[in-house]
């Protein structure tokens, strides 16, 4: 069992430490000190269902619906380009006196952008339903298997609250508007990397 939550804690971990749209949203309100718990939260509870939906078995309904990862690499690919080309809007033209001040939008706005990089993403569904479900059935006794999706959730726990908290400790450097315009625009060559990769795949 020990082995079974190492492997599912490592597996995890390699694949969210990767930079993508989520995790430079998380790093972004974290710099902000802005509704830091309830989005660490979001992101890791988001995690743990589409890493319990992967051990359970979801690539049955991708075999079921196979145009499916490409409805959602559209509307993935689109949402990120609108939220790229808004990072770069707000590079152009704001003060970010709200940001340096630890102010940022209201929850549910940035809950929302948060679900559209989340759910939206069929990376996500990739990493957690796909990869993390197909090595899950090496464990195929019950309790290593609940063994390994602990490990798993657990990773993403560690690494949300890491990155959200942590972020506490670049705020020294974010102390003019020139750094967070540089933060936006590289955010927003992440989102436009990722949306191309998602569409021409």
């Amino acid at each position: 069992m020990i082995a079974a939550g190492l492997t599912g804690f490592s597996t995890s971990i390699s694949l969210i430490l990767a930079i993508g749209a989520q995790n430079t949203l998380v790093l972004r309100q974290g710099l902000a000190r802005a509704h830091v718990l309830p989005v660490v939260l979001f992101c890791a509870i988001s995690d743990a269902v589409l890493i319990a939906l992967g051990v359970a078995g979801f690539s049955a309904i991708v075999d079921q619906y196979p145009s499916l990862p490409k409805i959602m690499a559209w509307g993935g690919a689109i949402f990120l380009f609108v939220y790229g080309a808004m990072r770069l809007y707000a590079a152009a033209t704001s003060s970010y006196a709200n940001e340096m001040a630890g102010r940022s939008l209201p929850l549910r706005q940035v809950l929302f952008t948060l679900a559209g990089v989340t759910w939206l993403n069929p990376h996500v569904y990739l990493d957690t339903l796909a990869l993390i479900g197909a090595i899950s059935t090496k464990f195929p006794a019950m309790d290593a298997k609940l063994s390994f999706a602990f490990g798993a959730v657990l990773a993403s726990f560690v690494f949300f609250f890491a990155l959200g908290y942590g972020a506490k400790y670049l705020a020294p450097f974010m102390r003019s508007p020139r750094t967070w315009r540089i933060l936006d625009i590289g955010i927003a060559i992440v989102m436009f990397a990722i949306a191309i990769m998602l569409i021409i795949k």
